[in-house]
């Protein structure tokens, strides 16, 4: 019964992604929604943004969908959840749209981001009266306007986001079933097929961005369902290791640029992500090199959560030499092309 549920869930969201934008591109062509290059963009010519519109209809529309399907697992809250979910989903893509259409100074973003993350906690706790700790909430809060701004920040090439969506989604999907929460299963299922139907829009001929509309949406789901399995009692390495390639570039990148003395909230090309592009890598190469480290990491992540005590050691000690050598690949990478010209001159 739940196998056809979660197939349900996962069509809805991807049917939507994908033919939403037949109609809505053209309206946002004629309204002249663009995204300018500037120093922190891979792109060289204007190109149409807020596509991510398209997916923050298609993503809540599935996730509320299941909130009327089969539901099982621990407790009996994973109705509740996924109302609270679909809600945060709702208030992140609307900052991000006004942010698309009209701009927010970087005070009043942070502040709502913060409001939407800490309403998001206080909800979860009041449904769930094991996790009513007032600390929750301003953890919760920072929390979820880090994650935001995290999947805004990465989203800087075409199809980083979109795999980012489809791998973190299709992980929490299997940390759901692993752990028998049909609410995860739901919500994981949702974000990957959303961000999965986006992928041909962004990466066809004449591509499109997710804007800030689509990466506020996908980082604030992302967050909000990772603090939600938190409280369900899903293990950390379900939830943590799918982030941690987003997290280190983003973190390893703003100390970097403090160290430095450089302003960090100025645009930049200094992740790790868009340095590979910077050395010879194309966008897809790019994407690929980011999934595959997200992508091993997390099987690590998984093998440490169900392992004993030997595997979670080898386990942690893996990731911890993927996650170094991804830090390190733009260098790698610029040797290897360089070596590789030199041998075709």
């Amino acid at each position: 019964m739940e196998l056809a549920a979660f197939i349900t869930v996962g069509a809805i969201a991807l049917i939507l992604a994908l033919l939403l934008p037949v109609v809505v591109r053209p309206l946002l062509a004629r309204a002249g929604v663009l995204d300018v290059p500037n120093a922190r963009s891979s792109h060289q010519i204007p190109t149409i943004r807020g596509m991510g519109i398209t997916t923050a209809v298609a993503l809540p529309a599935a996730v509320l969908v299941a909130i009327f399907l089969p539901q099982s697992g621990p407790g009996n809250q994973g109705a509740l959840i996924l109302v609270v979910i679909v809600a945060l989903m709702l208030a992140a893509a609307t900052i991000g749209w006004i942010e698309d259409i009209r701009g927010l100074s970087v005070k009043v973003r942070a502040s709502l981001q913060l409001l939407v993350g800490g309403a998001a906690t206080a909800a979860v706790a009041i449904i769930d009266p094991g996790q009513q700790q007032l600390w929750l909430i301003p953890a919760g809060a920072i929390a979820v306007a880090a994650y935001i701004n995290v999947a805004n920040f990465m989203d800087g090439i075409n199809g980083i986001s979109g795999m980012h969506g489809l791998l973190v989604g299709g992980l929490y999907a299997y940390a759901g079933y692993a752990t028998g929460h049909s609410w995860l299963v739901y919500v994981g299922i949702a974000i990957a097929m959303a961000f999965a139907g986006f992928l041909p829009w962004n990466l066809g001929r004449n591509n499109v961005f997710l804007g800030d509309v689509g990466s506020y949406l996908l980082g604030a789901s992302i967050a909000v369902t990772a603090m939600c399995a938190f409280l369900s009692g899903v293990p950390v390495e379900y939830i943590f290791s799918p982030v941690l390639i987003y997290l280190t570039d983003t973190f390893v990148t703003f100390l970097r640029r403090l160290l430095a003395g450089e302003r960090w909230y100025v645009a930049h090309r200094e992740h790790v992500y868009q340095r590979l592009t910077i050395v010879g890598l194309s966008h897809g190469a790019a994407t690929a090199v980011v999934s595959l480290a997200t992508l091993l990491v997390s099987l690590l992540g998984i093998a440490a959560a169900r392992g004993g005590e030997m595997v979670q050691l080898i386990a942690t000690a893996a990731g911890f030499l993927i996650v170094l050598t991804y830090l390190r690949s733009p260098t790698l990478f610029q040797r290897y092309l360089g070596r590789r010209a030199k041998r075709s001159s």
